[in-house]
């Protein structure tokens, strides 16, 4: 069973989500804030964290760049009230994995919830399996039924991206965030190249299908 955190100076908030994750069979760990939270990690393995922002003491950003800068990778989806570009911006820079704006969606909460789970597991293992198709992380290889590629890196981790995520969208701009330089002089037509790149390469893969979804950007369908 999974171990969650929830990060929130809230009291009726955090219990609200910590109520919805248990009724899903997660194990639920509760801090009031990012001091609370890393008192509380030197204790017991957690597997994923869930945190506000703005809190008192430590706040969700320096919770989670105090994490990255230390080598932790664990799973981190920040739930805010802040919707700003900037502020979503800053978030995917410093580390987090995925970001949900206030008011939250509960069902939508625990599905993404479960897909960073998944992703986690993915790396670790640094591979990804979808029907015939593996793609193996730490060479930028996908192998497959007619042999093996070497991809570019932007391409390869693009693929793993969507591939990691099935039927998520992901528009352009959070795929540029994610996966380009945040300086890079690159803009979102550079996403659009290399999507066509993967359809050109893999257009007779059963495996799978990268489907544009018109005025928001891409998803990985598995096929198998």
């Amino acid at each position: 069973m999974f171990n969650i955190m929830v990060v929130e100076d809230d009291a009726n908030q955090r219990r609200l989500m910590a109520t919805v994750l248990e009724q899903y069979g997660y194990n639920v760990t509760e801090a009031r804030d990012g001091v609370d939270a890393l008192d509380q990690m030197d204790k017991k393995h957690i597997d994923l964290i869930i945190l506000d922002i703005m809190m008192p003491r430590m706040d969700g950003f320096e919770l989670t760049d105090t994490l990255r800068q230390t080598g932790c990778n664990i799973p981190i989806l920040m739930v805010t009230a802040k919707q700003s570009p900037l502020d979503k911006r800053k978030g995917f820079i410093i580390g987090t994995d995925d970001y949900m704006t206030k008011p939250i969606d509960e069902e939508e909460m625990v599905l993404r919830v479960g897909a960073l789970l998944r992703r986690s597991r993915i790396v670790n293992e640094r591979k990804l399996t979808v029907g015939s198709t593996t793609l193996h992380y730490d060479g930028f290889t996908v192998s497959h039924s007619d042999g093996s590629d070497e991809l570019p890196q932007k391409e390869f981790l693009l693929l793993f991206k969507l591939l990691s995520y099935p039927n998520k969208i992901f528009t352009r701009r959070q795929l540029m965030d994610e996966i380009w330089d945040m300086d890079s002089e690159s803009d979102e037509r550079t996403v659009d190249v290399h999507i066509s790149r993967l359809r050109d390469r893999y257009r007779n893969n059963p495996d799978f299908e990268i489907v544009t979804v018109r005025g928001l950007g891409y998803k990985a369908v598995h096929l198998k």
